[in-house]
């Protein structure tokens, strides 16, 4: 009697399910990215957490979640301030606001920054494998990405704007994809415009690619892709509205953005520093996607170069766009440094170095894009504390006045107090509702309006005595390099209440030599802000 030789379909089926299991426990390199950057944000024992809150706005951005929260309603008015109390404020990134209080009620700050550090590995973990499907060599995306996530280090904190990074990259490959093949999933960017601009400005961006698709297809005379791009560029703007403010948001945006004071004063306004480490992977790519624009300007197609030449021209007008510049570049240097590679290496002899590195890179290309339990089950055991880690209980100490806060917390929360910008939104973190501030990170709510008389008694400036009096400030909390403390320490009306190396803490030691008094809006202000403390507001 003859045997059969092919296997029994029972153990066919058992190696099948072996090797799915296989494939789900094994980390793919995607995966690899994205768990090296996660602990490269953490750090040995977590001790990098901190990083991710050297940002002090996240602070009033949790406060404001909580208000959310608290009374079922986004703010249409301020209630941080005594310098513009009750003034219309425009609480742009509510979402996200509210998301932050959401895991700040649950974990603290360990929510805050676990979250933010999943958004940044999973943008780099979406830039690597958008980089390979655009027919990008797997290694050379591997270190594209990894440049890409370098230039934009400085930008890498608890704050709303990583979810435009995350939302621009997949928006772009979302675009690309339909220009290989138009299908329906395209028009999923109206909805997910709908709850961008709800999370943070960035949406913006998004728009203004989708323009330039339309161009570029006008450029090649397709006018059925124009009339396409056109009406999503359209769908997106429409769906932009979809926010307590309406069409008001854009108005004050587009404000904001051409405001000159505010675009020479405020630091991400000003073009990037190449001194600074993580500008110099920005100028790598800088010059590898210009090199890019030009090379794709010379085949005619049009939208890279597009892209690439107005997102440089932001970044080197303003360190702000920075990031979105290597979202747009780094899958394109990629796709391109992997064209030039693949050509030098076909006509290599078989054995050679270029082209067992050709080899290796086409045989990993599976392994690269591969999904597996590890993304998740690292996330899961993070939060759930299986993976020790020593988690931030507070802001960094060195970068905000924790020990002074420590001592004399109930003084700064009672006192008409000058102190740094962010340092106040610090201030608010831990002492909102009781303490108020004269500016915080808000600077498209303050403004030249006041920004310009905050300048100018940190400066000891032209007046400054003046503007102190006038704002009746009865403390000063100063950076220990402020100018301002050379004039105080001279001064009979100021004394220093206590010192560190980081700040000198002034109480006014008799009242203000000349009394201005608070103007009818500010007064109408406390009202309101006792109203909305007390859930009566009326607005």
């Amino acid at each position: 009697m003859a045997c059969s030789t092919q296997p029994w379909p029972g153990a066919r089926s058992a190696k099948s399910a072996a090797s799915r299991w296989a494939r789900w426990l094994a980390p793919s390199f995607s995966d690899l990215l994205f768990l090296a950057v996660l602990f490269w944000l953490a750090g040995p024992s977590g001790s990098a957490w901190p990083a991710l809150l050297a940002d002090g706005d996240t602070g009033w951005h949790v406060r404001t979640g909580e208000f959310i929260l608290e009374h079922g309603r986004v703010p249409q008015t301020d209630f941080f301030s005594f310098s513009k109390p009750g003034a219309p404020w425009f609480a742009w990134e509510w979402g996200s606001d509210v998301l932050f209080a959401l895991l700040h009620r649950a974990a603290g700050l360990k929510g805050v920054v676990l979250m933010s550090a999943l958004v940044i590995a999973g943008y780099a973990w979406l830039l690597l494998r958008y980089a390979i499907w655009r027919g990008a060599n797997p290694v050379i995306a591997f270190a594209a990405s990894l440049v890409a996530i370098g230039s934009s280090f400085t930008h890498l904190l608890a704050r709303p704007h990583l979810f435009t990074l995350l939302g621009l990259a997949a928006s772009l490959w979302l675009v690309e994809a339909d220009r290989r093949a138009p299908g329906p999933r395209v028009w999923w960017l109206i909805p997910l415009t709908a709850v961008w601009v709800n999370l943070h400005g960035g949406f913006l961006a998004l728009i203004v690619c989708l323009g330039l698709a339309a161009a570029a297809e006008g450029l090649d005379r397709n006018w059925r892709a124009v009339r396409r791009y056109a009406l999503l560029t359209a769908g997106c703007a429409a769906g932009s509205l979809v926010n307590p403010y309406g069409w008001r948001l854009h108005a004050h945006i587009a404000d904001y953005l051409r405001n000159d004071w505010i675009r020479r004063t405020i630091g991400e306004f000003q073009p990037p520093s190449f001194r600074h480490e993580s500008y110099l992977y920005f100028e790598i790519l800088l010059f590898a996607g210009l090199a890019v624009a030009a090379l794709r300007l010379a085949r005619r197609d049009w939208l890279p170069a597009l892209w690439i030449g107005l997102w440089a021209h932001h970044a080197l007008d303003g360190a702000r766009h920075v990031p979105l510049y290597a979202i747009v570049a780094a899958p394109l240097v990629a796709e391109e440094i992997s064209l030039w590679w693949a050509r030098a290496a076909s006509s290599a002899a078989r054995g050679s170095v270029p082209a067992v590195l050709r080899d290796v890179a086409a045989d990993a290309g599976p392994a690269f894009l591969r999904s597996s339990a590890w993304v998740p089950a690292v996330a899961v055991l993070l939060a759930s504390g299986w993976i020790p880690q020593n988690w931030p209980q507070d802001f960094p100490g060195v970068k905000f006045p924790a020990r002074m806060l420590e001592r004399h917390g109930a003084l700064l929360a009672e006192s008409r107090l000058l102190t740094f910008d962010q340092w106040g939104s610090y201030l608010l973190y831990h002492g909102y509702p009781r303490q108020r501030v004269f500016v915080d990170g808000r600077s498209d709510f303050y403004g030249r309006e006041l920004g310009e008389p905050y300048l100018t008694m940190v400066r000891a400036g032209e007046g400054w005595e003046a503007l102190l009096d006038r704002w009746r400030f009865d403390a000063i909390l100063a950076p220990s390099e402020w100018a301002l403390n050379a004039a105080l320490a001279r001064h009979p009306d100021w004394r220093v209440v206590d010192r560190d190396k980081q700040a000198v803490l002034y109480r006014r030691t008799q009242p203000t030599a000349q009394y201005f008094p608070p103007m009818k809006s500010l007064e109408v202000g406390k009202k309101h802000s006792n109203d909305l403390m007390k859930g009566t507001d009326p607005a």
